[in-house]
């Protein structure tokens, strides 16, 4: 069993309740829009696992430290995490062949700034957009997620407004 904190276009901005809400938490997983490396070290920093892909706004450094897309397996769980990836019934294009062809359990993706979590009945995947955490961009409220992974299952959601 594995508790997750989510989050993404952060934008460079750190809140000082990041480390409240993940202190329980056995991963840090950021979908991108990070805003430096120094912001990226600060949720290492953390002390535990930090899963972090690039997104748009992120400098070279970043990009270099981080990938466009990762695939990986945590409890049974296979996991596909990327910046841009639209939504159910319109993925982004450049995700479309790899989700539709190999679908994840769990989807995860920022970039819209809108905290979306729904069930794909197409992929049978689950889809997870945490929102924003920064404070820059046209949303008004900033979220983060936890959830927990459990022997193939995705539970106990919660999600968290930081304003």
């Amino acid at each position: 069993m594995k508790k997750i904190g989510l989050l993404s276009d952060t934008h460079g901005y750190w809140d000082d309740r990041f480390a409240h809400y993940f202190a329980d938490c056995d991963e840090v997983w950021h979908a991108g829009d990070i805003g430096s490396l120094e912001l990226a070290q600060r949720f290492e920093g953390l002390g535990k696992p930090f899963r972090a892909v690039s997104g748009n706004i992120d400098d070279y450094k970043t990009y270099l430290s981080y990938p466009e897309k990762l695939r990986f397996s945590l409890e049974n769980v296979d996991v596909l995490m990327t910046h841009i990836g639209g939504h159910p019934g319109k993925y982004d294009f450049k995700i479309r062949q790899e989700l539709f062809s190999t679908p994840p359990k769990l989807f995860v993706c920022g970039h819209s700034h809108i905290l979306r979590v729904m069930f794909d009945k197409s992929l049978r995947c689950l889809y997870m957009n945490p929102g924003a955490a920064g404070k820059y961009g046209f949303h008004n409220v900033r979220t983060l997620l936890r959830f927990v992974l459990d022997d193939g299952n995705i539970r106990d959601l919660e999600v968290i407004e930081l304003n």
